[in-house]
């Protein structure tokens, strides 16, 4: 997807994430997945945010879009992809994928045999495709770095269902989690918030 696709509102590109592939060539096999579930965040104002701790984190959700914000959280790695209007802040979390390509790999790095369980979630995800600390700040909207998003299956507005994010102690009012209805490898299965 082009540098272009990242600069607007974080819940919208978080919806038209959905169904986007997510690729990684790890040691020259190419892994992928099906973009199943997003959560949006924004600037200093998101109490969710990593903006309101500061430092390199804050000031990349500020700066440049399309590009990889990788950050640690209980020993695992999380995506999120810098996504904003221009002069606003914002990030887009891959919570979820369904795997495509290269999954006896995945299974190998993820050490898991349950295909189900294998990248729903965002540190599931991330061991499964071998995303690490190593690509934070890389640009996704080229193939230079081994890890980006290409298009994929277009996703109806009827398909996606939304929720409020998980495990954040303080959350906006706006429910900020996408996800596509019926899917098997979303993270967690909670009802969708109303609207």
């Amino acid at each position: 997807m082009p540098k272009e696709f990242y600069r607007g509102d974080p819940a919208r590109v978080a919806v038209k994430l959905l169904g986007k592939l997510l690729v990684r060539v790890y040691r020259g096999k190419r892994l992928s997945g099906k973009i199943v579930e997003t959560e949006a965040y924004y600037g200093i104002e998101d109490p969710a945010s990593r903006a309101r701790r500061g430092g390199n984190l804050a000031r990349m959700i500020y700066g440049d879009v399309g590009v990889a914000l990788i950050y640690g959280v209980h020993r695992q790695w999380l995506l999120n992809v810098v996504a904003h209007p221009s002069s606003e802040a914002g990030a887009v979390l891959i919570r979820a994928v369904e795997p495509v390509e290269g999954v006896e790999t995945t299974k190998k790095l993820r050490r898991a045999l349950e295909l189900q369980l294998l990248t729903s979630g965002p540190g599931r995800l991330t061991r499964a495709m071998a995303i690490d600390k190593k690509l934070h700040g890389k640009p996704v909207y080229t193939t230079a770095h081994g890890l980006w998003i290409e298009d994929g299956e277009e996703i109806s507005e009827r398909q996606v269902a939304v929720s409020h994010r998980i495990g954040v102690t303080e959350d906006l009012p706006m429910p900020l989690r996408f996800y596509i209805k019926g899917n098997p490898f979303v993270s967690r299965k909670t009802p969708p918030a109303r609207l």
